[in-house]
């Protein structure tokens, strides 16, 4: 369980590095938009080839159950939060609704790194070892992602310690979500392990075609297809 903790703090703490860079260096739209879309693609490669067809190697039926489960669980769980104004949570352009919906926007940014988190404590519990895509991946979406947020948040008028406080609560959260993995999978079969790859997978779909794709398009120009290429060629590679 320790192991599953250290883990999440390393790939979770990615998201202090995209922060600082935000904080210190401000790059252009256009960067932060490629690189959400080369982060993207990996993460996509680590979901499709570490979590959801190791899980349908295990148990196709507890697999698609999962899948199906985490895929709305997420969605549920966006659409509430989006109602109290977390929607924009991940945008590189601030503006009043930021700032007006601090709880919404500190909720669904922690929703939004339980399911990775959770599949590092899942996969050692289940594997013995962290699989390198999904740490590659994670870390690759982790940096552009805090970069757009942080960039839009500071623009919507946060202060840069309440921005920093936001992304050590995500980064708390991730680990105590990757403990969580290990001691589930440790108290259940291996079925109900095949559930809870696939529920992460189904889960982080989501939430990469609801929050981080859309941006990625948006501030990456067409060249943003390329990126999510060549990111999930990487995610393959490894895998």
């Amino acid at each position: 369980m320790l192991e599953a903790g250290l883990w999440a703090l390393l790939t979770a703490g990615s998201l202090w590095v995209g922060a600082l860079v935000a904080l210190l260096a401000r790059p252009g739209s256009r960067v932060i938009g490629l690189a959400i879309a080369f982060g993207a693609g990996a993460l996509i490669a680590a979901v499709a080839y570490e979590l959801v067809f190791d899980a349908f190697e295990t148990s196709v039926r507890f697999a698609a159950a999962g899948f199906a489960v985490g895929a709305f669980a997420f969605y549920l769980g966006d659409w509430l939060i989006d109602r109290r104004g977390g929607h924009s949570r991940k945008r590189m352009q601030g503006g009043g609704s930021l700032s007006e919906a601090a709880g919404a926007i500190v909720l669904g940014t922690v929703l939004d790194g339980i399911p990775e988190s959770f599949v590092l404590g899942a996969a050692l519990q289940t594997d013995g070892v962290v699989p390198v895509a999904v740490v590659i991946g994670v870390c690759a979406s982790n940096v552009p992602e805090s970069l757009s947020a942080t960039t839009g948040l500071l623009q919507s008028g946060w202060s840069r310690a309440r921005v920093l406080l936001m992304w050590t609560t995500v980064v708390a959260v991730s680990v105590i979500a990757a403990a969580l993995g290990w001691l589930a999978l440790d108290a259940i079969p291996a079925g109900g392990g095949a559930f809870a790859l696939a529920f992460a997978g189904g889960a982080l779909l989501v939430m990469l075609s609801d929050t981080l794709m859309p941006e990625a398009f948006e501030h990456g120009g067409r060249e943003a297809g390329l990126l999510t290429a060549l990111g999930f060629a990487l995610g393959f590679g490894l895998s």
